[in-house]
């Protein structure tokens, strides 16, 4: 008989909602898990096909079996350390739903700050029609924002990982988003990414091969090594990425480039000697330094 079987048949034998959210978070808490009741709601809720709303107004109903193993099921993946996001299969996203799988990068709520900017510069760009390229796609959620709130823009996303491009394909077709290519392609084969773009956008893998060792089991376990580390000092991929976006965009075009902490005087000189200027560094609602925004000059 495993743990969890034997505590839980230390337990009334009729289970309601209530009980099993208190009872899932006192086990997640005694073993450290962060956000341990929100997580055991929203696995509920995900079981019983209600939200998180619905969940409160039927606290006193009683779950039968098949309800009980289906969320057995999932408690066993988290107790595993796998991220909430991968066993939901979905996370939301600057206000739309993106799917996610192992072998994707799960979309930070930081990140949304490089879709904000990008969303301002296309405000100021009077153009009708405009093109930007995503480099490493990944799952969709920043080219499929973008493209979701900017309809006068057509994004082009390159990823060398195949489950990357099935995944974001998989997400425009299901969010019936039509201008959004996806292209299985390392961004410095010239051969395959030659045209010339208004903007370029990256979430690159800006994390140190030390800092990985470190990072928490649900993301140093679950999540795609390549998306996270450069296997270097953090800043490998963009001193690559900096001089081909330049090569990639029209003058006056803008980068976008999300960094890690304590990056920010390292990416500027990098951007600056690819040929940027006007370069400045944008603070995530935690205030840590995150976006890099950097402007090719006209001439």
């Amino acid at each position: 008989m495993s743990e969890i079987q034997r505590q839980s048949s230390l337990l009334p034998r009729t289970w309601t909602v209530l009980s099993l959210i208190e009872w899932s978070r006192d086990y997640l808490v005694e073993r450290d898990f962060d956000e341990a009741r929100l997580h055991a709601e929203l696995m509920l809720a995900h079981v019983l096909n209600v939200s998180r709303l619905q969940l409160y107004l039927q606290f006193d109903r009683p779950l039968v079996p098949e309800e009980l193993a289906s969320y057995r099921a999932l408690f066993k993946r988290r107790l595993t350390h796998e991220p909430l996001q991968y066993i939901l299969g979905e996370t939301a996203f600057m206000g739309i739903t993106i799917h996610v799988g192992p072998g994707v990068l799960i979309p930070r709520p930081e990140t949304e700050l490089l879709v904000e900017l990008a969303l301002e510069s296309i405000r100021g760009i009077l153009k009708p029609q405009l093109r930007a390229l995503d480099v490493g796609i990944g799952s969709g959620n920043i080219a499929l924002a973008i493209a979701h709130h900017a309809t006068n823009v057509h994004v082009t996303g390159v990823d060398v990982s195949e489950a990357a491009v099935a995944q974001s394909r998989s997400n425009a077709t299901r969010l019936g988003i039509n201008r959004v290519d996806v292209l299985h392609a390392d961004v410095f084969d010239t051969g395959v990414v030659h045209d010339r773009f208004d903007l370029v956008v990256a979430n690159p893998p800006y994390i140190s091969r030390e800092e990985y060792e470190s990072l928490m089991p649900e993301v140093r376990l679950f999540e795609p090594r390549q998306a996270l580390t450069d296997e270097q000092d953090g800043y490998g991929f963009l001193h690559r990425l900096a001089p081909r976006a330049a090569e990639l965009l029209q003058p006056g075009g803008l980068f976008l480039c999300e960094i890690g902490y304590g990056q920010e005087a390292g990416a500027r000189e990098i951007v600056v000697n690819a040929g940027f200027r006007d370069v400045s560094v944008h603070p995530d609602f935690a205030g840590i330094p995150r976006v890099v925004e950097a402007h090719l000059p006209l001439a």
